[in-house]
């Protein structure tokens, strides 16, 4: 049987297994997948390049249209390029990080990265998962499916430190706290969870059962259409 294309928005706080969780449900449906943090990264990080002072909401406006951000939407290897260079791995430095709720916050960076994410989604043949902060309430709001990923912060502090290889715990997780703060205080599109969405807490689940019981909840909504 042939599966309805569906419009998949996964939204959540950093550390909750967002990102590892929205492409495992991809791949194994075969959906397409995009990364939409990785998006606001990409912005940042040309920001920094260009000599942009990220502490300055008007100078980032003026030049928030200059980039081609370009993603990749096959979960198995997700790709961005920014003026054809692949930054992949320079968007995930500490730099890039330590800026990215500040640009994120401008308004035109947020129209900018929301049409285009809008229409990566719109051009998904087979349907899409997207995650990120703002799917479920902003970027795609009439989504087939909106899910809100939490856990505790704890629990969210453990695996980061375990993606950064031997961070500390402590800092960590007071990093992690600052920046639900400013994303979810920030006057355009904070972070909030759709008054339709399945919350699901992952704090005492495996990767594996929080995969499964998004997969789940995909096909019944694909079954249902």
């Amino acid at each position: 049987m042939e599966r309805a294309a569906v419009i998949v928005a996964i939204d959540g706080p950093s550390g909750t297994g967002k990102s590892s969780t929205s492409k495992a449900v991809a791949a194994q449906l075969g959906l397409s997948y995009l990364d939409t943090g990785a998006q606001y990264r990409a912005i940042t990080w040309w920001m920094v390049n260009n000599g942009i002072d990220t502490d300055d909401p008007t100078a980032i406006a003026a030049v928030a249209g200059k980039p081609e951000i370009v993603s990749g939407t096959d979960p198995s290897a997700p790709g961005i390029s920014v003026d054809g260079t692949d930054v992949a791995g320079p968007i995930r430095t500490q730099e890039v990080t330590s800026k990215v709720s500040a640009v994120s916050a401008v308004p035109e960076v947020r129209a900018r990265i929301t049409e285009l994410q809008r229409s990566i989604a719109a051009a998904a043949e087979n349907g899409i998962v997207v995650e990120g902060r703002d799917i479920g309430t902003t970027v795609l709001p009439d989504a087939d499916l909106k899910i809100f990923l939490t856990a505790s912060p704890e629990a969210r502090a453990a695996r980061r430190s375990g993606e950064l290889k031997g961070a500390d715990l402590h800092t960590t997780r007071e990093a992690l706290l600052k920046r639900d703060a400013a994303d979810s205080s920030r006057k355009t599109s904070p972070l909030a969870k759709a008054g339709d969405a399945v919350e699901v807490d992952t704090s005492d689940l495996t990767l594996q059962q929080v995969i499964e019981c998004v997969v789940t909840l995909v096909e019944e909504k694909q079954a249902g259409k």
